[in-house]
C-alpha cells in the first residue's frame, strides 16, 4: 500500500523477482558506455558481461556500432530511444528489444538499457503476416470465381428469377466447400466430406447412403472448391431432370488412383442413369457444361470428359497429384447426408 513503511532491501528483492519473472534485463552504463551494473541477463549473455565491458561483449561489433550511435544521441538529447538486435545463439537466431534512456544517479549521468527477448513475438508477427498474405490471395481467387459464376450464369439465363435461383445455388455450393476448407485451417477437404456437403440439400432420405466408393483423398483448397462446383452442377441437374428428380437415384461416384502423363493422379467418376432418355441441362453452351468441361479441369491442371448418351450421364475428371494427397482408406459407402 502506498505510504506503508517498507525496508529498502525488501523493495530491491521484490523488484529483482519481478524483473526475473518478466524476463526483463537491465544494464547501467557510464557516459563512456562502460558497463557498471547488469541484472537478470539471459545466461547466454550474462557470461559475456564484466564490469567495464561494452555492448560489443554482449551483442557483437556490428550491433555495438549501431548501439553506440544511438546511445550517444540519447546522452546528448535526453530523448529515450529503442532498437532491436538479432543474435545467433547455439545456431538459433534470437531477437532482443533494447530500450535506452538517460538517467541521473546522484550527480552522475548514465544510461539505462532495458533488454527484453522478443523472438517469439517477432515469429508470431511473421506467421500472421504470412497468413494475411495467403488470406488476401485466396480472397481474390474467390472473388474471381464469384465474378465468373455471376457473369456466366447471367449469359445462360433468360429471366432475373432464374438467374437468382441458379446464382444463389452456386454461391451456396462455393460456401459449403469453403466451410470445409476453413475448418481444416486452409489445408483443404476430404472428398467424401465434400461430396456429402454438396449432396445435403438434394439427396432424399429414402435413398439411403450416398453411393461413393474408392479412395477418400484429401484435396487441396483449390481442388476442393472446383470439385465442389462440378459436383453442384451434376447434382442440381440430377435433382431437376435426372435420377434424384425421378425418386430412385441411380448415381455412382468412384475415386481411383491412376496416372496423368508421368505423374500420379486420381480419376473421379460420376455415373448416372436417367429416368428420361434425353432430358438434362448440359446443352453445348450451358454454364454447367462450361464448368465441367473447361473451368474445373483447367483450374486443377487435369482433364475432364463429359459423356451424354441416351439415358446416361458420365463425367470423368482426372486430377494430378499436385492437387491431392492419397490416404490409405478402404473403399466405402458414405452414410446418409
Amino acid at each position: 500500500m502506498a505510504g506503508t513503511p517498507f525496508a529498502l532491501e525488501g523493495k530491491e528483492l521484490l523488484m529483482e523477482r519481478a524483473l526475473a519473472s518478466a524476463g526483463i534485463a537491465v544494464v547501467y552504463q557510464d557516459p563512456d558506455l562502460g558497463i557498471v551494473y547488469a541484472e537478470n541477463l539471459p545466461a547466454h549473455l550474462e557470461h559475456a558481461v564484466l564490469p567495464g565491458g561494452s555492448d560489443a561483449d554482449m551483442f557483437g561489433e556490428v550491433h555495438a556500432r549501431n548501439l553506440e550511435t544511438l546511445k550517444r544521441k540519447v546522452l546528448e538529447t535526453g530523448t529515450p530511444a529503442s532498437t532491436e538486435a538479432d543474435i545467433a545463439i547455439d545456431g538459433e537466431m534470437r531477437t532482443y528489444e533494447i530500450k535506452v534512456q538517460r538517467v541521473t544517479l546522484g550527480h552522475e549521468i548514465g544510461l539505462l538499457s532495458i533488454i527484453t527477448e522478443i523472438t517469439e513475438t517477432r515469429h508470431r508477427e511473421k506467421v500472421l503476416k504470412s497468413l494475411l498474405r495467403e488470406l488476401s490471395h485466396r480472397s481474390k481467387n474467390l472473388l474471381a470465381i464469384i465474378q465468373g459464376i455471376a457473369t456466366q450464369t447471367a449469359r445462360n439465363t433468360l429471366s432475373l428469377d432464374s438467374f437468382l435461383v441458379k446464382f444463389r445455388g452456386r454461391l451456396q455450393s462455393l460456401s459449403n466447400s469453403q466451410d470445409l476448407i476453413t475448418d481444416s485451417s486452409w489445408r483443404g477437404a476430404f472428398l467424401v466430406e465434400l461430396t456429402r456437403k454438396q449432396f445435403a440439400p438434394y439427396w432424399p432420405e429414402s435413398a439411403g447412403p450416398l453411393p461413393v466408393t474408392g479412395l477418400n483423398v484429401h484435396l487441396t483448397p483449390n481442388a476442393a472448391v472446383h470439385v465442389g462446383l462440378a459436383l453442384h452442377e451434376l447434382i442440381v441437374n440430377s435433382a431437376t431432370f435426372g435420377a434424384i428428380a425421378g425418386g430412385a437415384p441411380a448415381i455412382a461416384l468412384d475415386c481411383q488412383e491412376t496416372t496423368h502423363g508421368d505423374r500420379k493422379a486420381i480419376s473421379f467418376t460420376w455415373t448416372e442413369t436417367l429416368p428420361n432418355d434425353e432430358v438434362h441441362e448440359f446443352s453445348d453452351n450451358s454454364f454447367g457444361r462450361i464448368v465441367l468441361e473447361r473451368v474445373v479441369p483447367s483450374s486443377v491442371n487435369g482433364k475432364a470428359d463429359l459423356r451424354l448418351t441416351p439415358g446416361r450421364i458420365e463425367y470423368h475428371l482426372l486430377i494430378p497429384d499436385t492437387e491431392f494427397e492419397i490416404l490409405k482408406r478402404a473403399p466405402q459407402q458414405v452414410g446418409g447426408v
